[in-house]
């Protein structure tokens, strides 16, 4: 295993959406080692138990506080959803998590409807309602469990007539409910966001957190030694924990932007 430096950030996801976290990481904090686990071989989360999501998300957590990471971020909304408090308990380090941007959907919203695109796990969590009592009682919000987008985006089919398809499906009950505001409530969606906004039009806004996320660590530097220093652009190592790791190579490449070398890992948990 590629020897992996230390103070670095680890982030972690039910697969290879967490990538449009790490990109915005790496924005914010380019001298920072980055630390990417890529749970594929156990994707999709939002249709699995709380107890084996918990039990995937604490294996993981644990493997990047055993390589020296100073900050955690589950690049997740579904991990974030049912395990975040399990993971904080395990550890002093930041443990920064995702939530649907329904907040600053609801304060935007000019028509009082918006729509949330998520996993079924992700949907049905007392999280989001939660958030939705608190944040934004006064509008409508239409929830959207999204079956199957998860697996397109794994394999890489961005923009097939298959991933097309589906997405026409689930954002037609937003369209019809008037909605201007959509939250895009999983990571692996962010990759979708380009074939979403065209079949939604301007007249709709796509939010997503994976800023707000970069911006979290910001307020939370005090936590992190180093987070503000350095001038020296980081590294990164990419684990994996799909069957087929030479797939999975060339999809993470791909949603990355650039070659990613080394090679992608074997996830070790």
């Amino acid at each position: 295993m590629t020897a992996i430096k230390r103070g670095a950030i680890g982030v972690f996801d039910s697969g290879v959406g967490g990538l449009s976290t790490l990109h915005a990481i790496r924005d914010a904090y380019p001298h920072e080692h980055l630390v990417y686990v890529a749970d594929s071989g156990h994707a999709p989360y939002g249709n699995q138990s709380a107890e084996a999501i918990i039990a995937r998300a604490t294996r993981i957590t644990q493997f990047l506080l055993d390589q020296s990471c100073k900050a955690v971020v589950v690049a997740c909304n579904t991990a974030s959803v049912v395990a975040l408090p399990a993971l904080r308990a395990m550890t002093a380090i930041p443990v920064i998590g995702m939530e649907p941007a329904i907040k600053p959907a609801a304060l935007a919203t000019k028509t009082g409807v918006i729509g949330v695109l998520a996993t079924q796990r992700t949907v049905d969590s007392a999280a989001v309602q939660r958030l939705i009592a608190t944040h934004a009682a006064h509008v409508r919000v239409v929830l959207q469990a999204c079956p199957g987008l998860v697996e397109r985006v794994e394999a890489g089919a961005l923009d097939d007539a298959e991933t097309i398809g589906l997405l026409r499906k689930y954002v037609a009950p937003i369209q019809d409910a008037g909605a201007d505001q959509l939250v895009l409530g999983c990571t692996h969606y962010y990759f979708l966001r380009a074939s979403i906004e065209r079949l939604l039009g301007p007249a709709v806004t796509v939010l997503e957190p994976a800023k707000a996320i970069a911006r979290q660590l910001g307020e939370r530097s005090h936590l992190v030694p180093g987070l503000r220093e350095g001038d020296a652009h980081g590294g990164f190592s990419f684990f994996s924990s799909a069957t087929d790791l030479m797939a999975a190579t060339t999809v993470m490449a791909r949603l990355w932007g650039i070659p990613i070398q080394p090679s992608v890992q074997r996830c070790p948990v």
